[in-house]
């Protein structure tokens, strides 16, 4: 499974991002999908995920900002990020489940600044 993240960028506090995450290759029985980030400094951690069947977990951190869903027909993930705050920024990491194994994508750097 190769996943391809893209939307991050430079926003101001009380900005939006939208976050996308394409799945391909062998997607068969692919599973679980969410978003981690990683602050400098700091290690990984979650953000969201979403199930198959579109049960939704959030840190703390991001309920009622952050909102997880997918397209299972386009195989995407996606992470609507709205109220950014300085603290959000990270680099962002998709993840996937498929068949008991664990995939990440390659990070995209989301970065809040006035």
């Amino acid at each position: 499974v190769q996943l391809q993240a893209s939307g991050g960028g430079l926003v101001q506090p009380g900005g939006s991002l939208r976050l996308s995450c394409a799945a391909s290759g062998s997607i068969f029985g692919l599973g679980a999908m969410g978003w981690y980030r990683q602050a400098a400094g700091k290690q990984r951690e979650l953000v969201a995920t979403i199930t198959t069947g579109g049960n939704t977990n959030y840190d703390d951190s991001v309920k009622g900002r952050f909102t997880i869903s997918r397209d299972n027909a386009k195989r995407t993930v996606f992470l609507q990020m709205n109220s950014l705050k300085f603290e959000d920024t990270a680099v962002y990491y998709c993840n996937a489940w498929r068949l008991g194994r664990e995939y990440w994508g390659q990070g995209t750097l989301v970065t809040v600044s006035s």
